[in-house]
């Protein structure tokens, strides 16, 4: 079957952002007065949550067993929530964190080749223009059918809502599609929405478990690799972007 659209989760599939998101919540933190600090080790654990308002929650509820909640704890969790997506968003506008290997290579081929692009992820939609603004320039989302983030569906993943908003989007079934994601939570959420998926590991989910991904790569520096394992056109001659 011919593969018409590319699925790509952000973060940590399109860029290693995650240290990128644990040091921006460290900065919004101070900047609040709270005297809290996630390391790598605590940020590897507080990773099982998706989405970065219910990471704070779980963190709250998980890890600080004296923490009061303030009467006004959903805008308190917002606006922490907001002050480090300022913080992120600087960070991504100073080019600090790049596009992983192969990633806008493959962009610009699946684009030539009329193969639909597609994104699903829970981060913020000024999180994913930052990012794609620097690394595919002004006019990024001109690449993409979809752009299927944030809070826009009740569930973030694993459940596949967002996959499923962004087939709707793509006017599309799931065996016309590929996903791209890093960690087992974004795989449970494709392959429950019935799209093949593929893997690209990064530091913080290496040890996951992968089990139903159709491949799984340390990432994409040998696209013509990736290109066979998920039956995509090979060009003719790839042009060095």
């Amino acid at each position: 079957m011919t593969i018409k659209a590319i699925i790509f989760d952000v973060d940590g599939t399109l860029a290693d952002t995650e240290d990128g998101h644990r040091k921006s919540f460290n900065k919004a933190f101070a900047e609040g007065g709270l005297n809290w600090n996630w390391d790598i080790a605590l940020y590897d654990k507080l990773l099982k949550v998706t989405g970065g308002k219910e990471r704070i929650k779980y963190f709250v509820e998980s890890f600080l067993t004296g923490f009061t909640k303030p009467a006004d704890y959903e805008d308190f969790v917002k606006n922490l929530h907001a002050v480090k997506t300022r913080h992120y968003t600087h960070m991504l506008g100073e080019g600090r964190i790049p596009l992983r290997p192969g990633i806008k290579q493959l962009i610009h081929d699946a684009h030539a080749a009329g193969i639909k692009l597609a994104i699903a992820t829970t981060t913020t939609p000024e999180n994913v223009s930052a990012l794609l603004e620097v690394g595919l320039g002004k006019n990024w989302a001109d690449y993409f059918a979809a752009n299927g983030c944030g809070d826009i569906v009740p569930h973030k993943k694993p459940a596949p809502d967002i996959y499923f908003w962004v087939l709707d989007k793509l006017r599309l079934s799931p065996e016309d599609c590929i996903s791209l994601e890093d960690s087992e939570n974004g795989l449970r959420s494709s392959l429950a929405a019935g799209i093949k998926t593929f893997i690209t590991t990064n530091h913080y989910t290496r040890g996951q478990n992968f089990a139903g991904a159709a491949g799984v790569f340390d990432d994409l520096s040998d696209l013509s690799d990736f290109y066979r394992a998920a039956s995509l056109p090979l060009p003719k001659k790839q042009v060095s972007v």
